[in-house]
């Protein structure tokens, strides 16, 4: 029975990454990019300018002049100036040093010739990856096949959102009904593939979209009720003047509510199914009625925190 279990988890696992390898090739429909006569791409910067940065106090405000070594793209190997425009924000502006890795706007004429160079961010990629790599190796070594399957539940999670939940709401499906459906989706098969496949993950399952589909009408109501407009969200009035008008943000923002509270419930869920299994294994003779109450009293404790 162990190994039948043991050859189901595997066979999960498999098909779950070739699902996922099959979400990496779907097309978005948004793949063309919304710069006409630009390209984006990785740049070094070999020297800076900050002669005509002014700053007062904490903020800066004015442009920085960065000299860049274009590393990838059509124009790799160009060595050009590029400018850093400054706002003031803390929290948007970027000031570069000799050596930094920058991701930047290439701007080119009508004969694709280039023509001046944004400055838009620190380029992290590499770093991202190389994080992801090692910790996805720990999370391998301490929890080794569990490890490997909590990963590929991580990549199906990241893909389900990516090319299913955005390119659809942009195509025009109610953003609160595709937020729930894709909750949905990944809360099955996050507890399937961690929990494997038995009856603690069922009861998880349903607890944990039950409280989603809560969550999610909460947020639907409340938001109407107390007259909030999805234009809370931070920048999202940008989709309304990218060309979908149509969006509905209050719908959206009850949804990414419910979507960023999933995790959550999700964690809840499978911690009080699996306590409530393991009390029934040491005590077979308890009755529903005691282990509901020990239920409760297992989630009331998780619910403080």
């Amino acid at each position: 029975m162990n190994e039948f279990k043991k050859k189901s988890e595997i066979t999960f696992a498999v098909i779950l990454a070739l699902l996922s390898v099959i979400l990496i090739a779907i097309p978005t429909g948004f793949q063309r990019s919304i710069y006409v006569n630009a390209e984006g791409a990785k740049a070094r910067v070999i020297s800076t300018d900050d002669s005509t940065i002014i700053q007062t106090g904490l903020f800066r405000q004015g442009d920085q002049r960065c000299t860049v070594e274009i590393l990838s793209g059509s124009h790799k190997g160009l060595v050009m100036d590029g400018v850093n425009m400054l706002s003031g924000s803390l929290a948007d502006d970027k000031v570069f040093r000799s050596g930094d890795l920058a991701w930047v706007l290439v701007e080119r004429d009508g004969e694709d010739n280039p023509i001046f160079i944004n400055m838009i961010d620190y380029y992290r990629l590499g770093k991202e990856l190389l994080a992801a790599m090692i910790f996805s190796l720990v999370l391998i070594a301490f929890a080794r096949f569990s490890g490997v399957r909590i990963v590929i539940s991580f990549i199906f999670a990241f893909l389900c959102i990516w090319k299913l939940l955005i390119p659809l709401t942009l195509h025009g499906i109610n953003p609160l009904f595709m937020c729930i459906a894709s909750l949905m989706l990944i809360t099955t098969v996050t507890l399937l593939l961690v929990g494997g496949v038995n009856r603690r993950s069922l009861a998880a399952i349903c607890g944990s979209v039950f409280s989603s589909l809560l969550t999610a009408l909460t947020g639907y109501v409340m938001t109407h009720w107390m007259r909030i407009h999805g234009s809370v969200l931070e920048q999202s009035e940008s989709l309304l003047y990218a060309g979908f008008q149509n969006l509905d943000l209050t719908s959206l923002f009850a949804g990414v509510v419910a979507l960023s509270a999933g995790g959550a419930v999700m964690d809840l869920s499978i911690d009080v199914a699996v306590a409530m299994a393991e009390v029934k294994e040491h005590a077979p003779g308890i009755s529903r009625k005691e282990l509901i109450k020990l239920g409760l009293a297992v989630g009331r404790a998780g619910v403080g925190t």
